[in-house]
C-alpha cells in the first residue's frame, strides 16, 4: 500500500461538522493507566485550553477515562464551549474498582453511559458517540453489533446523540454497521508499524467517512524506530511529529488525535500539521510496517 505525499486537505467531516484534520485526544489528562484524577488538574485544564486557543476544533474522549475524570475536566476547562468545537465521546466499556476494562453492551448500560457523558460533559446532546466493541479487550473481534447499534439509534432518535461512530471494530462490523445507521467515523488502532486497516481506511474515504487512529503515537509504549529516528533527523524534526505528519499523509480522511497533558507537548504536536513529507521519507516511512 503506497502512501500519498498530498497534504493539502487541512479538514475534513465528522458527521454534520467540517473540522481540522488534528484535534486532541483527552485520555491522558486521567491518572496512571487512564485510572482516577491526574497530579496536577489544573494543568490539565491548562493542557485543553492551549489545545482550543491552538486551533484544535475536535475533541476526543470517554466517560470511562478516569471514570468521569476527562469529562468533567474538560467541562471545568472549557464550558461553555466554543460554537465550532466538536467532543467525540464513546460508550461500551466500563471500568471496575482496580482500573480493569470491562464490557458494558447491555441496553441499560449503553443507555446510562450517554447520560453520564451527557452530564459530565455539561451537554444537552452529544456530537458523535462511538460504540466501542468490547468484545475483546486486546482489539477487535467478530460479533454482531446489532443490538448495541439499535439502542444508540434509539437514543439519537430522542435527540440525545447526534451522530453515531464505531471503535475497535471489524471491517466486517463497519459493514454492518452500516447497512443500520448512517456512520460518521471510525476508531480503529492504527499508526507508522499498525497498519491493518489500510484496505479499510481507502474504503471509508472514498465514501466521505473520516478514520480517527487511536494510539496514533503507539500509545502507552511509545513509537520505536531506528527508520523513524533517522527520517526525523534528516528533516531536523522530532519523531513523533513525522510520524503524525505521516498519518496525515496517509489519506485525506484521517483524523489524529494525539494525547499528552503537558502543553509543550501538544504545542509540538499541533507544529506537525505543517510539516509535508518529501516522498523519499514517505517510502522508508512506509516499509516500517513491512519489518515490524
Amino acid at each position: 500500500m503506497s502512501t500519498t505525499t498530498n497534504n493539502t486537505h487541512t479538514t475534513w467531516q465528522l458527521g454534520d461538522r467540517t473540522v481540522r484534520r488534528l484535534g486532541y485526544g483527552a485520555m491522558q489528562l486521567a491518572g496512571p493507566g487512564v485510572f482516577g484524577p491526574p497530579k496536577d488538574p489544573e494543568a490539565a485544564r491548562a493542557v485543553l485550553r492551549a489545545a482550543v486557543a491552538g486551533g484544535v476544533d475536535h475533541i476526543d474522549t470517554s466517560d470511562f477515562y478516569g471514570p468521569h475524570v476527562t469529562n468533567q475536566l474538560i467541562r471545568e476547562a472549557l464550558h461553555p464551549y466554543q460554537d465550532n468545537l466538536t467532543i467525540v465521546t464513546k460508550i461500551g466499556a466500563r471500568r471496575d474498582g482496580q482500573g480493569n476494562w470491562l464490557p458494558a453492551l447491555s441496553r441499560e448500560e449503553l443507555t446510562a453511559a450517554v447520560h453520564d457523558n451527557l452530564r459530565n460533559l455539561g451537554l444537552a446532546s452529544l456530537d458523535v458517540v462511538n460504540l466501542r466493541a468490547m468484545f475483546s479487550v486486546h482489539g477487535p473481534a467478530e460479533g454482531s453489533l446489532e443490538e448495541p447499534l439499535a439502542v444508540l439509534a434509539g437514543l439519537r432518535e430522542q435527540g440525545l446523540v447526534r451522530h453515531i461512530g464505531l471503535s475497535n471494530v471489524t471491517a466486517a462490523q463497519v459493514r454492518e454497521a452500516r447497512r443500520m445507521v448512517p456512520i460518521a467515523c471510525v476508531q480503529n488502532h492504527y499508526n507508522l508499524v499498525h497498519r491493518g486497516d489500510d484496505a479499510l481506511i481507502d474504503t471509508l474515504a472514498a465514501d466521505g467517512i473520516a478514520y480517527v487512529p487511536f494510539f496514533p503515537l503507539g500509545g502507552f509504549s511509545p513509537l520505536q524506530s531506528d527508520t523513524l529516528s533517522q527520517v526525523a533527523a534528516r528533516l531536523e524534526s522530532t519523531p513523533m511529529a513525522v510520524a503524525i505528519a505521516w498519518l496525515l499523509q496517509r489519506s485525506p480522511n484521517i483524523l489524529v488525535i494525539p494525547g499528552t497533558s503537558s502543553v509543550a507537548h501538544l504545542r509540538q504536536n499541533l507544529a506537525a500539521a505543517s510539516l509535508v513529507l518529501p516522498a523519499d521519507a514517505v517510502a522508508e516511512l512506509d516499509g516500517i510496517a513491512a519489518i515490524a
